[in-house]
Parts: C-alpha cells; sequence; structure tokens
C-alpha cells in the first residue's frame, strides 16, 4: 500500500540545494573580478561539499549511497523507453535518467574544483594554467547544460509520475510502501553541515 514515507535524509537534502545555490553563485560571478572572492568561496564550498558526497554515497542513508542508483545501461534504455511509451517505471531513489545526470553533474564539479584549485594556486607553468583555465570553463559551461537537462528531466518525470520530485528533495518525503522507507534522517548532522558553510563563507569573505 502507497503511503508518504521518508526517503532523502537531511543531509542528501542540505547538500543537493547548496550544491546548486554554490554552483550557480560561482557561475554568475566567474567573469567579474569585483566578485573574484564570492567566486573562490563558492568554489571552495562547492570543492568540500563535493568531499562530503563522496563520503555520504558511502556510509549514508540508503538512497544516498551510490549503489542505490549505479543502474546498468539496459536499466537506462528501459527507463527512456517507458518515458517515451508514457508507461513510466516507478523509482523510490532516483531514478535512471536522474542517476546519470547526479553522476555526471558529480563528475564535472570535481574536474571544476580540481582546475579551480590549480589555478588559484597558480600550480605549473603558463601552458598548463592556459589548460586549466579553459577546462574550467568549458566544464562550468558544459556542467550548466547538464543542470537544466535534469530540471528537464525532473519536470518531465513529476508530470509522469504525478509526483513533486522537487518538494520531496525539500521535504524527504516521497510516495512508496512503508517497509521502504529509510529509519533515519540525520537532522543533527545536517545542522553541523549548515554551521560549517555559514562559518567557512564568513570567515572567508570577511
Amino acid at each position: 500500500m502507497q503511503e508518504r514515507i521518508l526517503v532523502w535524509d537531511w543531509p542528501t537534502r542540505i547538500f543537493h540545494w547548496s550544491f546548486a545555490l554554490s554552483f550557480a553563485g560561482a557561475y554568475v560571478t566567474a567573469e567579474s573580478e569585483r566578485y573574484r572572492d564570492i567566486h573562490l568561496a563558492l568554489g571552495y564550498l562547492l570543492a568540500g561539499l563535493l568531499l562530503f558526497r563522496m563520503i555520504w554515497g558511502l556510509i549514508g542513508t540508503r538512497y544516498a549511497r551510490f549503489s542505490a542508483f549505479s543502474f546498468a545501461p539496459s536499466t537506462v534504455v528501459s527507463y527512456l523507453k517507458s518515458l517515451i511509451q508514457r508507461q513510466v517505471q516507478h523509482f523510490i531513489g532516483h531514478n535512471p535518467a536522474g542517476a546519470i545526470a547526479i553522476f555526471l553533474l558529480l563528475g564535472l564539479g570535481l574536474l571544476i574544483s580540481l582546475t579551480g584549485l590549480a589555478l588559484d594556486w597558480e600550480f605549473g607553468s603558463i601552458d598548463w594554467e592556459d589548460l586549466f583555465a579553459e577546462t574550467h570553463e568549458w566544464s562550468a559551461n558544459f556542467m550548466l547544460l547538464v543542470v537544466f537537462m535534469h530540471i528537464g528531466g525532473v519536470i518531465l518525470s513529476s508530470w509522469l509520475h504525478h509526483e513533486n520530485l522537487a518538494r520531496s528533495m525539500l521535504t524527504g518525503y516521497k510516495q512508496g510502501e512503508a517497509g521502504h522507507a529509510i529509519q533515519k534522517s540525520f537532522f543533527w548532522l545536517a545542522v553541523l553541515m549548515l554551521a560549517a558553510i555559514l562559518g567557512f563563507l564568513v570567515s572567508y569573505l570577511s
């Protein structure tokens, strides 16, 4: 029997929205020297959030773990066909299309972070600096494209499933069987994350 169950823990939700806001803020401040400190602060925050997600993807709650949304190619193809046929397969956690977007966003975020750190720390020669700068820019632009595709996918899936996926990432709840719910939300860890985020930004920008 379908009911309202807890799927997304607090740390996963805090990561999701902090990651999105950090990338958006870093992207819009990238071209202005006036906002360089803000750009760097958000870039470092993005890197820190990625480090957390790598760890939480291994030890976190059921649907936050990478193993929960590491789908075989055949499963991805089957899911995409179900979208076209409007006979959508339902997943409690991330669906196969969303999983691809997430892995792309995490991978691109890591590439952006590494090249950004190399530029800030002036690692390597001028030739390396040019390569890092170009890679940093195109990966950020590609990530923006993936973000828009991800948003489009969320809207489409929400419509086909009659389920607000964006709201579920805010509240943590989705429709499912009681036995599929996670048991702990780790609210205390989310509070520590927010405190660390705010503390870092204040200290870096002051």
